[in-house]
């Protein structure tokens, strides 16, 4: 019988920040499994057992600040070299020696450094959404604030802490419910549309989301399952990943430029913003990523692709899996 999210094990291991929650399934080569903003290991719901079924010890992490995982105060516990950390920790308290790291979205970002600081751990990568850029330019907070216009980045708008959780503690389950529909390939708003990564001065971003309706890989249950979590949790720890980008620059100063050099892979969603506006990004993988094994960009698909093309997603983790060996 294929092996269902039903079969799945939950687990706390200890880590720098505590602990950290993962789901497990399944036996053979570890594969750790990490997600983005704002979501959970349940994100991963579709690949936990299809990685499972193919022979692969499929293993999926609430990140440092969500879900069962610890929620450290300090902003600053939240900078990528503290989640690479963490990564190191879930592996050794596994029982394992060496991993493959698989990230969506901020989980991408965090796969990426954990390969790159760590890669006697972490022997292979893959990067869903987020392609990899390396470490270089300006402060970020400098380039975010220069995007945008009249209007304000996203990313900055995060930056300010309580800014962005007054206006989601109102409406947790409908707030995730617009922020997941204005990024999904079926419900996104047209190009004409205010785009949603932007916020009106004075605005909300609540305000640019598609109303009353849900992505078409998004059930009810499904967005229960996301609303308890972070109506439990609060978006606090969620939101300080986006506030270490200026530490992150400075911590990372001696990896500038460098390239991601095991074997990797890459799936975007031709929809993305993601995808579209690092395009570049995308075009340097000779140089960036030279381990590149299989890079796929999938038609028709928007920024959540594990969640909406569970099965093709699954099938290219499992080509790329399958090739690297044991």
């Amino acid at each position: 019988m294929t092996p269902t999210t039903t079969d799945v094990t939950h687990r706390l291991v200890p880590s720098p920040a505590g602990r950290i929650h993962l789901v497990e399934q399944g036996t053979g080569p570890l594969v750790l499994l990490v997600h983005g903003f704002p979501e959970s290991w349940y994100s991963w719901r579709h690949q936990l057992p299809a990685l499972a079924a193919a022979g692969y010890r499929a293993v999926a992490i609430d990140v440092r600040g969500y879900g069962r995982s610890s929620r450290p105060d300090d902003a600053a516990a939240y900078r990528l070299r503290e989640l690479v950390a963490d990564n190191v920790a879930v592996v050794h308290a596994l029982g394992e020696e060496s991993a493959v790291v698989v990230g969506h979205d901020w989980g991408s970002a965090i796969a990426a450094n954990s390969a790159l600081i760590r890669p006697d751990v972490f022997r292979a990568v893959g990067l869903l959404s987020v392609p990899y850029a390396p470490r270089g330019g300006p402060r970020p907070s400098e380039v975010f604030a220069s995007m945008g216009g009249d209007e304000e980045f996203y990313v900055s708008y995060f930056q300010e802490p309580g800014r962005v959780e007054a206006e989601i503690e109102p409406d947790v389950r409908g707030w995730l419910a617009g922020f997941y529909a204005a990024f999904s390939a079926d419900t996104m708003p047209a190009p004409e549309e205010p785009e949603p990564h932007f916020v009106a001065r004075g605005g909300t971003l609540r305000e640019r989301f598609p109303k009353g309706v849900l992505p078409g890989w998004l059930s009810e249950d499904d967005l229960d399952v996301y609303a308890a979590e972070f109506e439990r949790t609060g978006m606090t720890g969620a939101l300080n990943r986006y506030r270490n980008m200026d530490r992150d620059w400075e911590d990372l100063a001696d990896f500038d430029g460098a390239p991601l050099t095991q074997p990797s892979l890459f799936v975007g969603g031709a929809l993305d913003a993601s995808t579209t506006w690092l395009a570049d990004a995308i075009k340097a993988y000779p140089t960036t990523l030279p381990g590149l094994m299989s890079s796929h960009v999938l038609d028709g698909c928007g920024h959540w692709i594990q969640q909406e093309r569970g099965d093709e997603v699954s099938r290219l983790l499992i080509n790329w899996l399958d090739s690297l060996g044991s």
